[in-house]
């Protein structure tokens, strides 16, 4: 999809001379056949390359994992490749300084929406059909249907521009962290919300419920200790949709609060057709997801004994 875009990774406003631009097709061997090009760039991630005697320093940064195993002997792998860009860097060095940002965001906007959702579906379940529940659900729903990229001007403009308590843009301090990890948590937080709801109305029903109430337990006892436990389990199997949606969130909402992180990258890699970045930030929020989801699966085994015995 990428190659079948109009144009290529060094087309400009006025165009390069064609001796420089066969020479940079050359280099990175954009002449070959694209099967081709696609099993060198797997070749050069997956496959370990021994390197023995004296290497540049800067070689090191080309490879994801750099392991010495002696004297002048080091096992490299995961070579992602140089930026078509960014020629001073490779894409290795892109996933160090950027990866780490989306990575807070992500991290952060998680946690919030646990924060929130959890005691706004608890809240709803237990206040079933009262103006609680209605007004719960009610947000949620917004949550759940508005999306991020109408979320984030929003709360830029009051928040930023109207009371002026935040800063627009930018990252590193607290102040401006809140922003875009409570605009990105607020569709997250509305799906843990209405899922907590559900799932604590159906153990509020069940059998060791009543049992638990017949003998005189206090209420709050009965929620926390014995509904909650049971209901979050549900819970916890969204958590790999919801980094699903932080990834694709992350896209939108760096570009709008300009955080310099791989979603903002991914983007701009994007309009310059840089083909390694692109297919390097793929393969890695890729392997992202399935890491998150294969960690819900050994989470739910652990937390539902029954699934073990089955």
């Amino acid at each position: 999809l990428m190659h079948a875009v109009p144009g290529g990774p060094f087309s400009r406003d006025k165009p390069l001379p064609a001796q420089t631009l066969a020479q940079l097709n050359k280099k990175y061997n954009l002449n070959d056949p694209l099967i081709v090009q696609y099993l060198d760039y797997v070749g050069d991630i997956l496959i370990p390359v021994i390197i023995t005697g004296e290497q540049p320093r800067s070689l090191d940064h080309q490879y994801m994992l750099n392991l010495r195993l002696g004297d002048n002997v080091s096992l490299r792998w995961m070579n992602f490749g140089p930026s078509f860009k960014s020629t001073s860097r490779t894409v290795n060095d892109i996933f160090r300084e950027n990866f780490p940002i989306s990575f807070q965001l992500g991290s952060i906007s998680i946690i919030i929406a646990a924060l929130i959702g959890l005691p706004l579906g608890i809240v709803a379940a237990l206040k079933r059909n009262t103006f609680f529940d209605y007004a719960g659900m009610s947000i949620a729903i917004v949550g759940v249907s508005v999306p991020v990229i109408i979320v984030a001007p929003i709360v830029q403009y009051l928040f930023g521009v109207q009371l002026r308590w935040l800063p627009l843009t930018g990252w590193g301090d607290l102040n401006q962290i809140i922003l875009p990890a409570l605009t990105l948590g607020f569709g997250e937080a509305a799906l843990i919300a209405r899922l907590t709801r559900a799932s604590v109305l159906q153990v509020l029903n069940e059998d060791y419920i009543r049992t638990a109430r017949a003998k005189g337990l206090y209420e709050r006892r009965v929620v926390f200790i014995h509904a909650f436990k049971n209901s979050v389990i549900p819970v916890i199997t969204v958590v790999g949709p919801l980094v699903a949606f932080v990834v694709t969130g992350t896209f939108v909402v760096e570009n709008i609060f300009g955080i310099p992180g791989m979603g903002r990258f991914f983007i701009t890699s994007i309009s310059g057709r840089d083909y390694p970045v692109i297919m390097g930030t793929i393969l890695l929020f890729a392997t992202v997801l399935v890491i998150a989801n294969t960690i819900v699966d050994i989470a739910y085994v652990w937390l539902d004994p029954r699934i073990r015995y089955d």
